[in-house]
């Protein structure tokens, strides 16, 4: 079985958004991604539509399994945190309506899924996530990158419908960040 989770790291100037098929093994493969940009001359109202009208046509066309979106978390920029929230509060409407479950991860939760460390920084979750996508070029901007480290966080925190062998055959494809991501879920299945 194979998960399909859109991920969106939301903003009003660039919204990343990216959709991952990932299979019971965790590998996971790019579908599509793109950057929703808006320009700050713009009303607000006029740029809500536009993300509105972009995350529509994305569950339209790619019918997503789940949506996972960036958490708003506190930032000293209560400017941004507005935008990042009205964003994100447009995209988990848009799933709502569709009946389309909606998950909300940290930026730690993120990193910590993708890198192994919950305080890499943006480049290194490029970096992971291209060699986990198997992509022949890093995906821009850094809110693509993002978008799409969401949704594969999401589909290895939500199991892909499947435990993950860490021993075995098939296991040498999971790269070293899953490996440990796979570890740790088990350890702690172990201690419940």
């Amino acid at each position: 079985m194979t998960l399909r989770v859109l991920g969106v790291d939301p903003g009003l100037t660039r919204c990343g958004i990216g959709v991952v098929d990932v299979e019971r093994n965790r590998r996971a493969t790019m579908v599509a991604v793109c950057v929703v940009g808006t320009s700050p001359e713009q009303s607000l109202d006029q740029r809500l539509l536009v993300i509105a009208t972009a995350i529509d046509e994305w569950l339209d066309l790619y019918k997503p399994d789940v949506l996972a979106v960036e958490r708003v978390f506190s930032q000293l920029n209560v400017s941004t945190v507005m935008g990042v929230a009205q964003a994100s509060g447009v995209v988990i409407a848009a799933a709502a309506r569709r009946g389309i479950p909606v998950a909300l991860h940290t930026p730690s939760e993120v990193k910590a899924a993708v890198t192994g460390s919950g305080t890499s920084n943006k480049e290194a979750v490029t970096k992971l996530i291209t060699k986990i996508l198997r992509l022949d070029a890093p995906p821009r901007p850094a809110d693509a990158a993002d978008a799409l480290a969401l949704a594969v966080t999401h589909a290895w925190r939500a199991g892909s419908g499947a435990a993950v062998a860490t021993t075995g055959p098939g296991s040498s494809a999971l790269t070293p960040a899953q490996r440990a991501w796979a570890e740790a879920e088990a350890k702690a299945r172990r201690a419940r």
